[in-house]
């Protein structure tokens, strides 16, 4: 004779299985969904920097000391006045959010076409003050270098003196302080003591990026 309350033990079991895996991978599901949809807003915010176009406006730059440039489009100022180094590049937000400028490193771009960013952000100059770049607008990056120690003001004057390109490592984040990124910009002399300002790589700081390497 069949063992009913056996049967029915194992039926509620088996059950009880189904309806744990069922929610298992509802929940799994839920979870993949709900990262996608972060993933997304957050894609919504991230700003992405690149040199503004050629035709766009020019921009008059101040620096503290009231020393002024004009900052065409697409280009970059490097000056030597009176011992003093005056930087400053157009750029343009091609992201969805607005671009914050947090700080910036230098490099001789002959040193090594290729580099990277430090790996400690340390080794980058903080900005004096915030610079807002707008989603779909431009705006520009600055700095003013006067302590002739650091490594900094030795690499500016010497490119600016050589008529060298230079490396201009950005780092900046969306509104919030999020999502931080470094873009690797250049500064390439041209004629008429004119700088031209080129971008040729983003790190994202916020997740590991695998490059292909070809």
């Amino acid at each position: 004779m069949p063992d009913w309350s056996a049967i029915s033990n194992g039926a509620t079991g088996a059950g009880t299985l189904v309806l744990a895996l069922a929610t298992f991978a509802a929940v799994r599901s839920s979870n993949r969904s709900a990262r996608v949809a972060e993933r997304s807003l957050l894609m919504g915010m991230r700003p992405v920097l690149v040199p503004s176009r050629m035709e766009d406006r020019t921009e008059k730059i101040w620096w503290g000391d009231d020393h002024h440039a004009h900052l065409p489009g697409g280009q970059a100022v490097a000056q030597l006045v009176d011992e003093n180094v005056y930087l400053a590049m157009s750029v343009r937000n091609v992201g969805n959010g607005i671009g914050v400028l947090q700080g910036w490193h230098l490099t001789r771009r002959e040193r090594d076409p290729n580099a990277d960013p430090p790996d400690d952000l340390k080794e980058f100059q903080p900005q004096i003050r915030d610079l807002y770049v707008p989603s779909g607008d431009l705006s520009f990056w600055q700095a003013g270098l006067r302590d002739t120690d650091t490594e900094h003001y030795r690499v500016a004057r010497k490119s600016i003196e050589d008529r060298e390109p230079f490396n201009v490592f950005l780092l900046y984040s969306d509104h919030e302080g999020g999502q931080m990124t470094v873009s690797r910009f250049a500064a390439v002399p041209v004629a008429d003591d004119r700088w031209l300002a080129t971008v040729s790589k983003h790190w994202f700081l916020d997740r590991p990026v695998d490059r292909w390497q070809g």
